[in-house]
Parts: C-alpha cells; structure tokens; sequence
C-alpha cells in the first residue's frame, strides 16, 4: 500500500466547534461540551444544542476533507428520531477549477449517521491543455462526484465513565464518480492506461475525537485512518488497489461561537502521471475559522493548498461552507 507523503500547503477547511463560556472553568466547559456539542449525548430536554459537527465535502459528520467520531443532529430527548442537516460548500481552486459541494445528513438514532454529498468539479482548463495535447475532440468539462454514507459511533466519548475514552466512529463510504469514464474515454484512454480504472470505489474509515480542557483555550484533536482506492476523495476517479491513509484536524476554541482549525490529509499516488496534465497527488492541508450564527446555522471560511491537482499546483485556494441543521 502506498500514500502521498509530501507535506501539503493549506486548503480550505471546515470544522465542528464546541460551545465554551468564555468565563467558564475547565471543568465546567468540559461538562458542557460533552453533553452537548461533542459526544452527542441527549440533553435534558428537547431544546436545540449547537450545530455541531458541521459537513465536510462527502456529507459526513467533519470538516472540509475530513471527518470527524461525532455524530451529526442525532435524537434528542424524547425523539424517535434525529432531525436532518443540510449543508453547502464552495472552494475556487485557481486555473478555472471549481469545486461545489451538497450535502444532507440524517442520524435516525444516537449513533448511526447516514449522509449524502453530491460534488461538483470543474475541471478548468484540463480539456484545452488536452486538445493542445493533440486530442483535438476533447470536451468533457466537469465531473460529479456522489457520495453515500454510513458511520457507526462505536463508543461515546467519556464512556462507561472513563474520561480517557475518545469518541470512536467506523464508516463506509460508496462513491460513484459520474464523468470520469466520459474523460477517459475522450482523451483515448489515457487515465485507464496509468491505473485510474474504475468510476466507483468503497472507502472505509475509522475517527477518534478528543476534547481536551486542560489547556488555555479547549483544544479537539481528532484523528482518523482511511481505506480508499480513491484519487484526489475520487474526484480523479479509482485505482484497482486499496491504499491506507492518515487523516485529522485540530480545533482550538476561541470562544462560544468562534474556533480556529487546522486539517491534513493524506492522498493515494499508486497512479502514473500523464505529463503535466494529470500529475501526483499531494497531500492537503487546510487552515479555516467557523462561527456559529445560532443553534441551527454555522458558517466557515478557510484558505489553503491542494497542492498538485490535474495539470496544475492549486495554490492560494479560498473556500467557504454553511450548514443548517432542522
């Protein structure tokens, strides 16, 4: 198994806030977010808690590209069922690439979370790089991404007692990528030829989460593993061979409405680049700022780096996200 090991430079990026009184004792801030905002536990009445976590590009429960253990508006108190959460997201990455993303997230018990992301990607200047190239009938321009989630919140956070114990959270995620086989196709074969030979693939993953109030300021580490056959989440579409990738973010409180993030993942090369126009994945890093609006809506913008995505170095990428939770 091989992962992209170049450090990224920094992509926008999303996140899941904890709501901290800024008065509060570490104590005391850590009870509140435990029971509201981070291990989902169901509060003492049907009262809306914050929305927390917010969607990352998939749909999923996270940040930007990665996720996080806890789980998405589950039931509260007295509920059958969770309420839904609806999100939007939308980073410019240069060069006339564009990526826009739906997503719709629906936890129907306390730790099961079933979500959708539908992603759109522009893909810039890619066909006429292509038809400089010689394939002078090149024309596909974008491709749609379709994401279908299901994560499994095996262990609460502070579980059985024990405040040691992370949020733990299992995930399976089949995409569909609608537009690769078209790309491949038109440009003669050329991404089926360097091992991109597929148009859909399963991941699997696997996050833990963490609050920590010993600190000046909360700090969230969450930490996660990732089996894909993915490139670039499967937006560049799927190789035969899994690969085993690292992924997480670090979240700093600043305030009751206000965190500061950082985020990395890894990205799968067991592909051959074309030239300069499809080159090796690097992997991302992402630094973004979230502000909770109200307990229904949050809002985030970050600035980061792809780094190398099709024929160019994404870089200087702006992004921003919002998310409504019902």
């Amino acid at each position: 198994m091989t992962a992209g090991t170049k450090l990224p430079l920094i992509l926008p990026a999303l996140l899941v806030i904890v709501p901290m009184a800024s008065n509060a004792r570490a104590d005391d801030c850590q009870s509140q977010t435990n029971s509201v905002a981070i291990t989902n536990s169901p509060p003492a009445s049907t009262e809306k808690p914050m929305p927390l976590p917010i969607h990352q590009i998939g749909g999923n429960g996270g940040v930007f590209v990665t996720m996080s253990a806890y789980i998405v508006n589950p039931p509260r108190n007295g509920e059958l069922v969770g309420r839904p959460s609806v999100g939007f997201s939308y980073a410019n990455l240069g060069h006339g690439e564009n990526l826009e993303a739906l997503t719709f997230s629906e936890s129907p018990f306390q730790r099961l979370e079933l979500s959708y992301g539908w992603d759109r990607f522009d893909l810039g200047d890619l066909p006429l790089a292509l038809r400089n190239a010689g394939i002078a009938d090149y024309h596909q321009s974008e491709v749609e991404l379709h994401n279908f989630n299901a994560r499994l919140q095996i262990l609460k956070e502070d579980e059985f007692d024990q405040k040691w114990i992370p949020a733990l959270t299992l995930g399976a995620h089949y995409k569909y990528n609608d537009g690769i086989s078209e790309v491949n196709n038109e440009a003669f074969g050329l991404l089926a030829s360097h091992g991109v030979t597929r148009n859909h693939g399963v991941d699997y993953t696997l996050y833990a989460s963490k609050l920590f109030t010993q600190l000046p300021a909360p700090v969230l580490l969450q930490l996660g593993g990732r089996s894909t056959e993915g490139v670039w989440e499967g937006l560049g579409g799927f190789t035969d061979s899994y690969n085993f990738v690292f992924e997480g973010n670090v979240v700093v409180f600043l305030s009751h409405s206000l965190a500061l993030a950082a985020e990395y993942k890894q990205q799968p090369t067991d592909y051959q680049p074309i030239g300069g126009l499809v080159q090796k994945a690097d992997d991302w890093f992402t630094l973004d700022a979230v502000y909770i609006v109200n307990r229904h809506m949050t809002l985030a913008a970050g600035y980061a780096h792809f780094g190398k995505m099709l024929n160019h170095e994404d870089n200087g990428v702006w992004g921003i996200t919002t998310k409504w939770e019902f």
